[in-house]
């Protein structure tokens, strides 16, 4: 018989979410009670769940299907109403944000590690997303954390079979309705609307455009079929990978020239494919390739920004448009032209929520190759990959000339970010301490031939909710307007990521085709002089350049 328990716990010390939820190895998620304490964590500081509706999935990687199964049980004995799923457990992260929308629920749980290695011996994460369809914000997930620290117990039902998530339609479970939908047709249906879908199709039926879309083996491939294929018109052949795995295939879901390098190689290869495109594993994420041509997120953003006017969903004009802190400055040369609203915000895309819910802003990105609109609140790679093919399709010149024609009216934000990955923690933190110990010195010191106009430790007010974010990330910045910015990355699972981001502005269009790296030498120079990477981590060279 089933009946709802009350199951005695004791607390773990590192459920502190990181910039887009918890995130840790699968065999920590496995361990007793540790998924339990954080989905009940998460339950009382939403006032329980009483009445509510809660969306629920994930990207489909090892251990999705049974913490969904575990999270279901704990939804219905917590007094949950409705509890909405993907079919086979699968939402990507920005449909789980549409349907949360669409259906009016009161916020969902994100089964994802995002771009993090999956399987068995991977990584495993989740996350709460509020009623508007975003990330939880900073009060919110710093109230789960403190709860997790003085949990008692935790409620879940006893005697329960598992529910078929595979079967569409609705049952019910001690008195809440479990229904389970299919994970792509709200999301695409949301995309027929923003975008040209006939101009589009017509771009993709060419038999003198070839497109590929690679999946990574992660949960955009059903959508790429349904969106690409099946209502664009766009061959089979298009997709790559598009079959998800649990475990990614072996590989590494983030869309980077480093872990998508068959693309990046197909590009730059014989069979002269016009536009190419991958999403990551939970499908926030996006790289876009022209011809031989690999664009920038950041330039992409601005691109964008500048060319929404041509896209239905964007052609009555944008309210606003942010980016992370480490994201170039091109799009804010863009909405100064535009004379439109810019912000500069911490990393992590819940910042961008409350200016998208207060009508600030419509379109938003992060250098990590997360671009997003109004839409939902989530970064979405498939949108952004639809957004281009809009503008492609309407302009009638390859993605290559485009960026190039933003080029000559803006100049040229040179642009590379360089992580040191799985450093020790304490090396790490050593030698952040280091470096804002030093910041107010800084100023006015030479590095070759630059010079330091200013540095400080980024700290944010948000203009909606006057919330404050400290230590966001040390930015320094030269006299010549050349930019470093530092930060520890939130998103790993173990030791630290160092990222080392750098930027310049270049309006000399002599200067546009020089490679990102040679252009950037002086600044790299500086880096390491001001840093000393090498002194407090050992490493003499970044573990990923992009």
């Amino acid at each position: 018989m089933t009946q709802v328990v009350d199951v005695t716990t004791t607390q773990f010390a590192d459920q502190k979410p990181g910039t887009s939820g918890l995130r840790k190895q699968v065999s920590v998620f496995q361990q007793a009670h540790y998924l339990e304490n954080f989905v009940q964590s998460t339950f009382n500081v939403i006032g329980g769940g009483q009445g509510k509706t809660l969306v629920l999935g994930g990207d489909g990687r090892f251990y999705n299907r049974a913490a969904a199964q575990t999270i279901i049980h704990m939804a219905a004995a917590n007094g949950f109403a409705r509890v909405i799923v993907g079919q086979g457990g699968i939402l990507s992260t920005p449909a789980a944000s549409a349907v949360i929308r669409a259906r009016g629920a009161d916020g969902g749980l994100i089964l994802s590690a995002s771009h993090n290695p999956g399987g068995p011996n991977g990584d495993f994460g989740i996350k709460f997303n509020g009623a508007n369809g975003g990330p939880a914000v900073e009060s919110m997930t710093n109230a789960i954390f403190e709860e997790t620290k003085v949990l008692q117990r935790y409620r879940t039902l006893q005697g329960a079979g598992e529910t078929d998530l595979d079967i569409l339609g609705e049952t019910s479970l001690a008195g809440t309705v479990i229904e389970v939908l299919d994970p792509v047709a709200i999301y695409a249906d949301l995309m027929e609307v923003l975008f040209d879908f006939e101009a589009i199709k017509e771009l993709l039926t060419n038999p003198r455009f070839q497109l590929r879309f690679d999946a990574m083996h992660a949960v955009t491939g059903p959508y790429a079929r349904e969106i690409l294929v099946n209502r664009l018109g766009a061959p089979e052949t298009t997709l790559m990978n598009a079959e998800p795995k649990e475990d990614f295939g072996g590989e590494h879901p983030d869309p980077n020239l480093v872990h998508a390098k068959d693309l990046v190689d197909l590009l730059n290869g014989d069979e002269m494919i016009a536009f190419g495109a991958a999403s990551d594993g939970d499908g926030d994420r996006n790289m876009v390739l022209g011809t031989g041509f690999y664009i920038n997120p950041c330039d992409s953003l601005a691109v964008l920004t500048a060319n929404a006017h041509l896209v239905p969903g964007y052609s009555g004009g944008l309210a606003g448009v942010a980016r992370s802190l480490p994201t170039s400055r091109a799009v804010d040369r863009v909405a100064a032209n535009l004379d439109i609203e810019f912000f500069e915000t911490p990393t992590g895309w819940k910042f961008f929520g409350n200016l998208m819910d207060a009508g600030r802003i419509t379109l938003c990105g992060e250098e990590s190759f997360g671009t997003g609109s109004s839409h939902i609140r989530e970064k979405d790679g498939l949108w952004a990959v639809l957004f281009w093919l809009n503008l492609i399709a309407v302009r009638a010149q390859p993605a290559r000339s485009i960026v190039r024609d933003h080029w000559e009216r803006f100049g040229r934000d040179f642009f590379s970010r360089h992580d040191y990955e799985g450093i020790d923690s304490d090396q790490a933190n050593a030698l952040m301490q280091a470096l804002t110990s030093r910041l107010d010195s800084l100023p006015g010191q030479t590095f070759g031939d630059l010079v330091v106009a200013s540095a400080d430790d980024f700290s944010y007010r948000d203009p909606v909710d006057d919330s404050e974010s400290y230590n966001q990330g040390v930015r320094i910045v030269f006299e010549n307007d050349a930019r470093i910015v530092v930060r520890l990355s939130g998103t790993g699972t173990s030791g630290a990521t160092l990222r080392v981001y750098y930027d310049q502005h270049e309006r000399d269009p002599a200067y546009f085709s020089v490679y990102a790296q040679r252009y950037l030498e002086p600044l790299f120079a500086a880096s390491e002089a001001i840093l000393n990477i090498q002194y407090f981590t050992g490493r003499d060279a970044p573990d990923v350049i992009t």
